[in-house]
């Protein structure tokens, strides 16, 4: 951010004065501008004057603020082809179709209580959705049951979410995470529930959320 013929500095310099007005401007960079494209979100850059007397950019400290991203949108899904592949994109298809349409009602559900669901923070786990309640966090996984073994999806989503939880308590200790399952239904084993009870983890499915 230091080419004179491209104005990088000055514009730098530009952002901080209006930072100091109250204006808030976000300076993202390269990265930062590759992961808006992607519908990913993007960290705020602090702005610091460096020994050359130039501002430039840095990360902003990290605080428990960052856990949570930018709110979450459900991502269109489309229909592929298979004839030309071993593998049944079909099925597939139809599983990540599932997969945001839970999400989607998750997010309904969240927003008929007042929560926003949010994406992961830069740097964050990238779990599926997150919210907060106070000063708790939740963080959760999503898993459709649809074209996979149900077995196996669950338990996938079990060490996911336990992982991401236990990364966040690591980097978070001052704050309390909450790891959640969500299901696309219910699944057809009752033992699952025990088993999310056990290990702390709060376990649900569509259509009515409960528990969240």
């Amino acid at each position: 951010m230091t080419d004179d013929r491209r104005a990088y500095s000055s514009t730098l310099v530009a952002a901080e004065a209006e930072r100091k007005q109250g204006r808030h401007v976000c300076v993202v960079d390269g990265d930062g501008f590759s992961r808006l494209l992607r519908g990913r979100p993007a960290p705020c850059l602090e702005l610091r004057r460096a020994r050359t007397g130039r501002v430039r950019p840095v990360a902003a400290a990290r605080t428990e603020a960052h856990i949570l991203g930018g709110p979450l949108r459900v991502r269109s899904t489309g229909r592929r082809a298979s004839s030309d592949l071993t593998l049944d994109l079909s099925r597939l298809d139809e599983a990540t179709a599932v997969h945001e349409a839970t999400v989607g009602a998750l997010i309904s559900h969240l927003s008929r209580q007042g929560v926003t669901a949010c994406t992961y923070a830069s740097g964050a786990p990238e779990f599926d959705a997150g919210w907060s309640r106070d000063e708790d966090i939740f963080v959760a996984e999503v898993k459709s049951l649809t074209g996979a073994r149900e077995d196996q999806q669950i338990r996938l989503g079990i060490g996911q979410i336990l992982d991401y939880a236990h990364q966040l308590r690591s980097a978070f200790p001052n704050t309390v995470i909450h790891p959640v399952l969500v299901l696309e239904k219910r699944p057809s084993a009752v033992r699952w529930t025990a088993l999310a009870d056990g290990v702390g983890l709060r376990l649900t499915w569509a259509p009515e959320f409960s528990g969240i």
